[in-house]
């Protein structure tokens, strides 16, 4: 007999049948309960629950470079299921077996009390005779993502992505399926449509998540990957419909390849999926509310203390103590709360090729670093330091304590990337070093602040101790989590910073961790404005550290734009502040003294965007957060010619707000009118590369 496991939580429905040949079927996954009428009983067999390819064993339908049709997955059976309630919410485990290799495999779904989201993850356990050889193994696989509504899926699919790059992060993009080059021509077709990262940077062209928009049936899929590391997703076409197959790395795709000896075992690359009724927006908030629940619990995240930052526009890596002081001084009078010292604290001159040992230069800090990190304190700042700490630079001194198991190996030789080698923190003298280096830091000179930077992509992986170099690379990377995971536990107050050349390395691998995550290491001020406004559909708002850094030779307006850069998120403030005119060091006060006023709403409150998601090219860029009865809106007017803007806030229409230009205080050539009835925010700014932050509330 065949049995149905439905459930329905947290609104979202869940629906998989077990046929009576122990056929494992994910019929439904959605924010609409499921309707058996929009499947053909032909269409099911398409809907397995997981795919897992074994090496020497066979494929089956044309495929091209998909992963469908894989076996063992396509003969994987039923072997029961446990269903129970925890402190998170619901978990879902379903097991299944091989009988011909004794693989068994189990589909974890753990729910979250109170959202639309729910983690996805599998473990493989090799209870037979013979090693089990892994080339795939999806964490998440789901069939029919197209069967709601009557339109072909050619007309009402979109798909978003996020493109990334260096100083270019976060250029969102949505596409309906043709334009990706997947027409509908074919029951089942060998494109793909997919998304895969390799190597040490997570986010190196794309951000590890998606949305994918029903248009007409209203409803949306998203997906997350949870990974520091190598991961791919693709959306594929079987049975007719779209599939989507998530997970972490693969052999053909990412160099990844396991051998599982009998009585191993191993767990996937989690994810995070969900559905809503909606679009792009209601995706992001469901999302936002995950990434909360998920994330370490800290007080960054609740105080969001302003940080200075002496590298971007500012000091550019070359501190010394007679620059240092001015600009400490400065930072306190405008608010700051932290001052880290950025790269080059470490060597007198040249420090690329150099870094590892992490011992301050006696040049650059004549009376020692600790009198300027004293200094800071002093002014009631907390003083922290810029750290590299996965690498070691080709000319480092510390070289001389390290063999190759340090290091990263292909063909026998050490990974090199920018003149650094790659450390691999399985390595427990590794661990030791970078153990010793944050205790330094913390316990000998009172930091409580760290930049942890990480400019190379080392690549595939490494052979050592490794089935293939890509299972070097996540063991790796899991290693890596583990470590900070014991520095938070040992230095709880203390904050660490992710940054990867910017945003290279934006997952919630690294930011369920860490508290705060670098956005771009973009150096114009101008284009940096739509980086801050796609920001909040990556990452929580909270943890959105934007560089806010006025020129020597701006005027009021510079100083007003790249202010508002940060206002919504998490400001990191640079440039030289010491050699600001005293009205522009003035603007500086006033909108971190604003900030102050209203970050306690940045935690709880969700992003939306009045113009849609802002791209490089647009003229006007907004972005704002709703959180109770207040609501921000910043508009940027980059270039162009039209002077007004109107912003739709559709949550909005037909209440009063009054609405006010809350930075600055003083906005020449500004005005901006709250029109009710159209629900829309009527804005004109005086200039291209203007900006302002508008504050509106429900009269009550």
């Amino acid at each position: 007999m065949s049995k149905r496991i439905e459930l329905a939580e947290n609104g979202l429905h869940l629906v998989i049948e077990v046929t009576e040949s122990g056929d494992v079927l994910f019929l439904h996954f959605g924010a609409q309960p499921y309707d058996p009428a929009m499947l053909g009983g032909s269409q099911k067999a398409g809907f397995r629950l997981m795919e897992l390819q074994l090496t020497g064993e066979d494929r089956a339908e044309y495929h091209g470079r998909t992963h469908r049709a894989s076996y063992p997955g396509l003969r994987m059976v039923y072997d029961g299921h446990a269903d129970r309630r925890e402190a998170l919410g619901r978990k879902l485990e379903l097991r299944l077996r091989d009988e011909a290799t004794g693989l068994k495999a189990t589909q974890h779904i753990q729910f979250y009390n109170g959202v639309q989201t729910v983690r996805c993850w599998v473990v493989l356990e090799n209870e037979g005779e013979a090693p089990a050889e892994v080339e795939y193994v999806s964490s998440f696989a789901l069939t029919g993502l197209d069967k709601e509504g009557a339109q072909d899926r050619d007309e009402k699919m979109r798909l978003y992505v996020a493109h990334n790059g260096w100083q270019s992060e976060l250029q969102w993009r949505s596409y309906k399926l043709p334009e990706l080059g997947m027409s509908h021509l074919k029951d089942r077709g060998s494109k793909r449509v997919s998304c895969s990262n390799t190597g040490s940077w997570s986010a190196a062209e794309h951000i590890p998540m998606a949305v994918l928009a029903n248009e007409e049936a209203g409803t949306s899929l998203f997906w997350q990957i949870e990974h520091n590391g190598s991961w791919h997703w693709e959306i594929i076409e079987q049975s007719d419909l779209l599939t989507v197959l998530i997970g972490g790395p693969t052999e053909h795709d990412n160099h990844w390849w396991l051998s599982l000896a009998p009585g191993e075992r191993f767990e996937s690359v989690p994810l995070a999926v969900g559905s809503v009724a909606g679009g792009f927006e209601e995706s992001i908030a469901q999302l936002t509310a995950y990434r909360r629940l998920i994330r370490r619990p800290n007080d960054d995240n609740r105080l969001l203390r302003v940080i200075f930052n002496d590298y971007m526009n500012c000091l550019w890596g070359d501190p010394t103590t007679e620059k240092l002081l001015p600009l400490i001084d400065a930072a306190a009078d405008v608010g700051c709360e932290y001052f880290c010292i950025d790269a080059g604290w470490y060597a007198a001159g040249e420090w690329w090729d150099g870094v590892g040992e992490w011992l301050p230069s006696g040049e650059r800090f004549p009376e020692g670093i600790k009198y300027v990190l004293d200094y800071i304190r002093g002014k009631g700042l907390i003083p922290g330091l810029w750290l590299e700490l996965e690498v070691m630079g080709v000319n480092s001194p510390k070289l001389a304590e390290t063999d190759d198991s340090w290091f990263f190996m292909r063909h026998g030789k050490r990974v090199k990337d920018r003149s650094r080698y790659q450390l691999d923190y399985r390595n427990p003298k590794v661990i030791a070093h970078a153990d010793e280096v944050i205790r330094r830091l913390v316990e000998d000179y009172g930091v409580g602040y760290i930049k942890m930077d990480y400019n190379i992509n080392a690549g595939i992986g490494t052979e050592t101790d490794a089935d293939s170099v890509g299972d070097g690379l996540l063991r790796h990377n899991r290693a890596y989590m583990a470590w900070l995971d014991r520095i938070f536990a040992r230095y709880p107050e203390l904050v660490i910073e992710n940054c990867s050349s910017g945003g290279m390395r934006m997952d919630y691998a690294m930011l369920s961790r860490h508290s705060i995550q670098s956005t771009s290491d973009q150096e114009d001020y101008v284009k940096y404005a739509a980086i801050a406004a796609a920001s909040p559909a990556a990452l929580t708002p909270e943890q959105s550290a934007v560089w806010s850094y006025p020129l020597r030779e701006g005027d009021d307006e510079e100083v007003v734009f790249n202010m508002v850069n940060a206002l919504l998120l998490r400001v990191h403030q640079s440039g030289h502040l010491a050699e600001l005119s005293p009205r522009r060091r003035a603007l500086v006060k006033e909108a971190l003294d604003y900030y102050k006023s209203i970050r306690a709403d940045i935690p709880e409150a969700l992003p939306f965007w009045p113009l849609g998601l802002p791209k490089q090219q647009d003229d006007w860029v907004s972005f704002g957060l709703h959180a109770g009865d207040r609501v921000y809106v910043a508009v940027w007017r980059t270039g162009g010619e039209a002077a007004e803007v109107e912003l739709p806030l559709e949550r909005w229409r037909g209440r009063e707000l009054t609405a006010r230009c809350a930075y600055p205080a003083e906005a020449p050539g500004t005005a901006w009118r709250w029109l009710p009835a159209e629900g829309a925010l009527r804005a004109s700014l005086p200039a291209g590369r203007t900006a302002r932050l508008f504050e509106l509330r429900a009269e009550k």
